[in-house]
């Protein structure tokens, strides 16, 4: 399934003008340890899965769903069965600042169960199913349908994600979208978790458990996955230096971005730069 592998980097070989790409898979072979800039939904149809992310281990059993954030690192067992994997394009997310309120649930892996969340799972099912079927007879404006359905499969698990939250939580969750936005337009500056829990009216300790029920990560993690993720766009261009890319997101440190970016990414600035030259030189 992977076809162009530099390292641990995959470029995922979206062709024509589609961004999504899907595997009705049935390979029983290991997919080494790799990320990509594609979000990558997963979901078991015969027999369970195992997939490691980020070094944390997963088992899905038939129809769990399981959501990869793009940029993750990531290893797919080699397991008999029978699976959907889906693959889109991050920057169709990433790039539109009116789905912000989106990227909580794109912060960390996560594992919907079918045994504990049988509804939702029915749910997200269904729309991959319609997903699958447009994907296969491609057609006229298929691509837009799509992704109004990968919208409503994000907001299905943003709405499940809060249903169970108790009253504060709820408070909370209304503040959130204006500390997401905050976090936003200031990442490059020195956001501190105590400004941040003032200003959504919670003490520290408080404002980071709910942060991290929320997210699926902690503050510290969040705030530099979106460092990097804006890192990535200036090492792109080679009149920027890896020091300056380093500056602009808001590193004071050059040995602090460079081991940040490999935690996030597996390999260095400076690795990124040369393989994204190499890609994208192939390409043309």
């Amino acid at each position: 399934m992977i076809v162009h592998l530099d390292g641990d980097y995959e470029t995922v070989d979206f062709s024509g003008d589609r961004s999504v790409l899907i595997y009705d898979n049935v390979e029983n072979e290991e997919y080494p340890t790799h990320w990509h800039n594609a979000i990558e939904v997963i979901m078991p149809l015969v027999n369970s899965f195992e997939a490691n992310c980020d070094g944390k281990e997963f088992l899905l059993e038939e129809r769990d769903i399981l959501m990869i954030p793009a940029g993750t690192l990531h290893k797919l067992r080699a397991q008999p069965g029978r699976r959907i994997i889906m693959l889109f394009d991050n920057r169709s997310i990433a790039d539109n600042p009116s789905l912000s309120a989106l990227q909580p649930i794109l912060g960390a892996p996560l594992h919907i169960s079918y045994h504990n969340d049988r509804e939702l799972c029915d749910q997200l099912g269904n729309i991959l199913k319609d997903i699958y079927t447009l994907y296969s007879g491609w057609k006229d404006m298929a691509e837009v349908y799509i992704y109004l359905k990968l919208l409503t499969m994000l907001v299905r698990i943003k709405e499940y994600r809060f249903a169970g939250l108790g009253e504060e939580e709820e408070n909370y969750a209304e503040k959130f979208g204006s500390v997401l936005r905050y976090i936003e337009q200031n990442y490059m500056y020195n956001i501190t978790l105590e400004e941040l829990a003032k200003m959504a009216g919670y003490s520290k300790y408080h404002f980071s458990r709910l942060f991290k029920k929320y997210c699926h990560t902690s503050f510290v993690s969040f705030l530099n996955r979106r460092k990097i993720k804006a890192a990535e766009l200036l090492l792109v261009n080679n009149d920027v230096s890896v020091t300056e890319a380093a500056m602009q997101v808001g590193f004071s440190s050059l040995t602090t971005f460079n081991r940040v970016f490999r935690d996030i990414k597996g390999c260095t600035p400076t690795e990124f730069r040369k393989l994204y030259r190499i890609v994208n030189s192939s390409d043309e």
